[in-house]
């Protein structure tokens, strides 16, 4: 049985627990604080196997999943609202003397519900409660019942979500085991809200690792923590104190914006290169939050912090795909790579993506310094041929490199695999393993025939590659998915790795007898950072070349990383030259779309020639891509959730507090900051900030930006505290001491104001730079150090305040996401297998057939075969995966009969390939 150990309050986390069990069957003991495990804050859940969840959230989690009830998005989305934002505006509640003052956050929180449930019954927008509701009303039902929500009828979706709720017999269980016969009074003195971000308490908090355990498949890696509370002491009260003092007059100057940007040494230099974007597509949100954006912000993080720091990427410009698609068109290769090089350049500039040099990979360096490696890597004896059996076009009458070729993946079944990697598994394959191939050029089924090629001879390698690997992965800050798949390669054992091609695009190999070859794009892509570094400077070899004062961070989806992990450190030790090897990775996840995956063709998903035309500026795009960075597991991105967090955390918190006090300043002190006359409560404030300044540092440092962004978002809010619970509105009306004490709080705030100005430069420079426009600032304001310092003095002049972010509306959000939601009829570029395909559509047309049910079935047939893959993942059990298996076979019949096809001639072509 569970065992939930809680103190003889009215916990509100034990609330959630206890209502969650008994919701989904679970039965639990329930143990007060006469128990030596019971905490007298925070209720722990001890799980069957003795484990313990300190965590209320976790918990609920946990007890979710032994139902065999997974979490969808949406609830994940509003566990986490509850947990950073609901949960410390009730702790502030709870500590005031009056219900009537409520404060501004719950009331916007409130607001915010009061909108969702105009619209829906339930929070996660089912027809039924779930885990969302169950603890949403933990925290709201007990203020209700104490009468601590007096103004809840301003709110009638609320009060009504609230009061269907009351009777409902899980919840009211729990509430009774907890609360009793309490009164009102009573029952206000025994609720206990213990919250991650509650301020009032002059607390540090310190993170505490959680158990594992599993939503949807995919490990918790502690992203959703509650946390054990720290004291502050006077001594660190004293010493932060001690630091503001000195303000600026100990910072550094500001770096010189001298070009070309080189390491030196005795100095922090940092190289920060992005997974380079392949050149014949349009990146969606997955593609940059998964690469270039995060490479950006850790990028502007550096320069804050005065490192010499050099960002490098461009588009992968050489390989298959690009080939491929100049037959489709009828065009260059070379024309094909100029439009889209174009087309990435500008899509990152509207993200404000800071390269030092965006450049290509089609350029004579990278002929030069790809064929120099491959010339030391054949000199060491590193270089193999070998005739293989390769995939022949009869039809086309060419050899089909890897990525002319589509099939089923021999590994996990996936339907769409390519011919050199399979996207749902990561592996990498041979064409030739494919299972029911496929030319991707004409859709006829090649055959084998022998060509000879070049191999890289990895087994020779392997040693020194596990000893850089040891060193990497323990003195650099790696990501555990990238760590996972790089020794998983190393255990599976090396073998050799060709690295030529059969085509006419790419660096040519330098070899008597493979002249009339290029190198294998993964061989060659990667050695783009090399040349798009030698065409930004001559001095390139500085940055690649010394790896004792260098230090390389880089940046791609988990899909990459085999290729920086292995191949190409592989390629760098063989040639004995002394380059600089990648020293940490930030390797993520995948974000999926609405539960879906991105789909061009379909028109599903936001690319990112997309996001401007939505009228949202780039820093929400900025902003929330980064709140849901997959840094432990694949995350979604959700239109009412960007809402939910752009409304609630940028407008709400950060927006709303730094035009609060830069707005009273401005109306009250003509604009220039007051004298500060500190007591106590604010030099405590000041270690508070401080504490959680380094935090972020700590964070970004390890390239863990999603829960850098936090504790930016936490010192926020700590300034809305402090000016909510000083009421500065009051102090200025009354005697002139109280004037004074207005002053000082307006004067802490403005400078808390400064540093979030740094600190949220990384993630949205377009509103750091308007509010350093209103501060009126230097550039020596803000570089970035380990302390919280006065940074704006009395007498400093700030200019003209103004809100640095708009309300997200509903209507705006609907309009979207309709809009991104799929089309029938995608707009395409021509070409002759586009011609054929519409030809092919008419005469279905012509048949009867209904375009939109067409459609309609290919979303259904995606969804499907979707969930099926993540069952596949996830190693579900057999009948349950037999059974989604039916229904996707179902719906591809039903689309076939749509289409005009005979579902029984395909499957016998299918049967009769698998014969042969």
């Amino acid at each position: 049985m569970l065992k939930l150990y809680t103190d003889s309050a009215c916990n509100i986390g034990a609330l959630k627990i206890l209502a969650t069990a008994d919701f989904f069957s679970s039965k639990i003991d329930l143990i007060r604080s006469s128990d030596s495990k019971a905490s007298n804050t925070v209720p722990v859940l001890e799980a069957y196997d003795g484990s313990s969840y300190f965590s209320s959230n976790a918990s609920c989690r946990y007890i979710q999943s032994l139902s065999s009830n997974s979490i969808n998005y949406q609830t994940d989305s509003w566990l986490e609202w509850e947990s950073t934002v609901l949960q410390p505006s009730v702790s502030v509640l709870l500590k005031l003397t009056k219900a009537e003052d409520l404060s501004l956050l719950l009331k916007s929180s409130l607001s915010y519900l009061n909108a969702v449930l105009d619209q829906q019954d339930y929070l996660s927008g089912k027809n039924t409660l779930d885990l969302a509701d169950i603890v949403v009303w933990s925290n709201l039902y007990p203020l209700f019942k104490s009468s601590l929500l007096s103004e809840v009828s301003e709110y009638p979706h609320v009060q009504k979500w609230l009061l269907s709720l009351k009777d409902h017999k899980s919840l009211s269980k729990a509430f009774s085991a907890l609360a009793g016969d309490a009164k009102s009074e009573n029952l206000k003195k025994k609720l206990v809200c213990s919250s991650l971000l509650s301020l009032e308490h002059s607390k540090f908090f310190m993170p505490i690792p959680i158990v594992g355990f599993s939503v949807n498949g995919q490990e918790n890696n502690g992203e959703n923590q509650e946390s054990k509370e720290i004291d502050i002491s006077d001594d660190n009260i004293a010493l932060a104190y001690s630091v503001w003092l000195t303000g600026t007059s100990e910072f550094p100057s500001p770096k010189e914006n001298i070009r070309p940007v080189l390491p030196k040494k005795g100095e922090k230099n940092v190289l920060i290169t992005s997974a380079l974007p392949y050149v014949n597509n349009i990146p969606h949100l997955g593609n940059i939050i998964g690469s270039v954006l995060s490479a950006d912000v850790f990028a502007r993080y550096c320069r804050a912090r005065g490192y010499n720091t050099l960002y490098i990427c461009g588009t992968d410009e050489y390989g298959t795909a690009t080939e491929t698609k100049a037959i489709s068109l009828g065009v260059t290769p070379k024309e094909i790579c100029d439009k889209y090089n174009k087309l990435h350049t500008d899509i990152y500039q509207w993200f404000n993506i800071s390269f030092d040099h965006f450049g290509r990979t089609t350029t004579p360096k990278q002929t030069e310094i790809a064929q120099d490696i491959f010339n030391k890597l054949y000199a060491q004896d590193l270089i193999l041929t070998d005739t293989v059996e390769q995939l022949y076009c009869s039809s086309c009458e060419r050899f089909l490199a890897d990525r002319f070729v589509e099939g089923t993946c021999p590994l996990c079944l996936y339907e769409d695999a390519r011919g050199d990697q399979c996207d749902k598994c990561g592996k990498l394959i041979n064409a030739a393993e494919l299972k029911n191939p496929q030319c991707k050029l004409c859709r006829a089924t090649p055959s084998l025939r022998s060509s000879k090629h070049l191999f890289l001879d990895l087994p020779k390698l392997s040693e020194p590659l596990k000893q850089y690997l040891d060193k990497a992965t323990s003195m650099g800050h790696w990501s555990n998915t990238a760590k996972v798949i790089a020794y998983s390669w190393l255990k599976e054992g090396l073998k050799p790795r060709c690295i030529t091609r059969d085509l006419k695009w790419g660096t040519p190999v330098p070899l008597e007898g493979f002249t009339d070859k290029v190198f294998y794009v993964w061989y060659d892509a990667p050695i783009g950072y090399l040349s798009i570094t030698a065409n930004y400077t001559d001095q390139w070899e500085q940055w690649w070349k010394q790896p004792s004062i260098v230090q390389l961070y880089q940046f791609m989806a988990k899909d990459n990383v085999p290729f920086h992990s292995i191949i190409f450190p592989a390629c760098q030790l063989g040639t004995k030259d002394n380059y600089t090897i990648v020293n940490h990775l930030g390797a993520t996840e995948y974000l999926n779309y609405e539960d879906v995956k991105f789909s061009k063709s379909r028109g599903i998903g936001v690319f990112g020639d997309d996001a401007k035309d939505t009228g949202l500026p780039s820093d929400v795009w900025r902003f929330y891509l980064l709140y849901v960075r997959p840094e432990g597991q694949d995350t979604y991105f959700s239109w009412s959730d960007l809402m939910l967090k752009i409304n609630s955390e940028l407008l709400n918190n950060l927006g709303n507090f730094i035009n609060r006090a830069l707005s009273f300043i401005s109306n009250n002190f003509d604009g220039c900051i007051p004298e500060m006359i500190l007591q106590y409560d604010d030099k405590k404030l000041i270690a508070q900030v401080d504490r959680e300044l380094n935090y972020y540092i700590r964070w970004m440092g390890n390239i863990r930006l999603r829960d850098a962004i936090k504790y930016m978002l936490n010192i926020s809010r700590m300034g809305n505290q402090y000016i909510q619970s000083n009421k500065p509105w009051e102090l200025i009306k009354s005697n002139a001491l109280d004037k004074v004490r207005a002053g000082t709080v307006l004067g802490v705030s403005a400078n808390i104001c400064c540093l979030l100005c740094t600190l949220m430069e990384p993630y949205m420079p377009d509103a750091c730079a308007n509010l350093k426009a209103q501060l009126n600032t230097e550039p020596i304001h803000h570089i970035l150090v380990d302390n919280f310092v006065c940074l704006l003095p009395t007498g400093h002049k700030i200019g003209k305040p103004a809100p640095l972010f708009k309300k997200i509306e509903q209507e705006l959000i609907n309009d979207l996401k309709a809009k991104y939601a799929g089309r029938q009829s995608p707009v395409k570029e021509a070409s002759p297998v586009d011609v054929k395909k519409n030809q092919a559509s008419e005469s279905c047309a012509a048949s009867g057939a209904n375009p939109t049910e067409i459609g309609n079935l290919e979303s259904l047939v995606a969804e499907q075969g979707n969930k099926v893959r993540v069952l596949k993942s996830n190693k579900a059990s057999k009948p349950e995966i037999d059974k989604e298996v039916a229904l996707l076979l179902d719906l591809k019949k039903k689309l076939m009969i749509a289409k005009g096809e005979n579902p029984e001639q395909v499957q016998g072509k299918s049967k009769t390939k698998k014969k042969r």
